[in-house]
């Protein structure tokens, strides 16, 4: 079955430089999309869109680079300033970077556990800077990269950073609830996908072997397609739309974690 081309559309993907990140621009831009490549430097995310060019035949057009490190909220809202300004419509935001926890309980500058932020609380704050250009026409989305460990997950409301019980596995796991929750979120329709066990650098978390990352990213690609129909706060394993972590789908949390997001990131509503 050939696909339709995505000529027309323009997607940021956050991790872009490895990964299911890389092999997501990758496929999207070989069906024509603009694709805006993020990593952690501008240095990795440009070395990234010119392997695309150099390997993939990419057109270098089609690529943009952006660098933030999430670990740095300042360097999440420069990034959201620097997109809307170039790209002000925006068809998707694939919100893909993500980490392991650390061994030891670390501690951003900003303040917060540094999964939490990287894999969610940079998302928070990036999706709802990007609103603007997501919601400029109808039809734009947001694909939050989860992970099938959001299940065994719950959110220490009262200790966010887990500064007094650290697990590095129970802090990836709550960063991976709180993204899921965060789909349901009512001002951009927005979904989560868990593309399946890969061989990236999160495998030692699950398992000792897992897919390709090519295989991974082509259930996140598949979300990004306009002739797929979403709906809001939706969760998919792999091809297949399942029921999420039941926190995932209450009005309540859903308003509580952004209650928290927004004081986390300094957010004033």
């Amino acid at each position: 079955m050939t696909q339709a081309p995505l000529s027309s559309r323009t997607v940021l993907i956050t991790g872009a430089t490895s990964g299911i990140g890389h092999e997501t621009a990758r496929q999207l831009a070989e069906r024509g999309a603009t694709v805006l490549l993020h990593g952690r430097t501008a240095a990795e995310a440009r070395a990234a869109a010119d392997r695309l060019a150099a390997t993939a035949g990419i057109a270098p057009a089609q690529l943009c680079s952006y660098g933030a490190d999430f670990a740095h909220l300042e360097e999440v809202e420069a990034l959201a300033r620097a997109v809307v300004a170039e790209h002000p419509h925006l068809d998707v935001l694939v919100n893909n970077a993500g980490m392991a926890a650390p061994e030891r309980h670390t501690v951003t500058a900003d303040g917060n556990e540094i999964a939490f932020q990287v894999n969610f609380l940079a998302h928070y704050l990036l999706t709802c800077l990007l609103e603007p250009a997501l919601t400029s026409d109808p039809g734009g989305r947001v694909v939050n990269v989860s992970s099938s460990l959001h299940r065994t997950a719950s959110i220490s409301w009262a200790d966010p950073n887990r500064a007094r019980r650290y697990s590095r596995l129970a802090a990836y796991a709550q960063s991976q609830l709180a993204l899921t929750v965060f789909a349901a979120d009512p001002r951009v329709t927005a979904v989560s996908v868990h593309p399946g066990v890969c061989d990236t650098a999160l495998l030692p978390l699950y398992a000792h072997e897992g897919t390709t990352p090519a295989e991974g990213a082509a259930h996140v690609v598949r979300l990004c397609d306009p002739a797929v129909e979403i709906v809001n706060g939706a969760y998919y394993d792999r091809a297949e739309r399942v029921d999420p972590a039941p926190a995932a789908g209450e009005d309540r949390t859903v308003r509580r974690l952004n209650k928290l997001a927004d004081l986390l990131v300094g957010r004033t509503v």
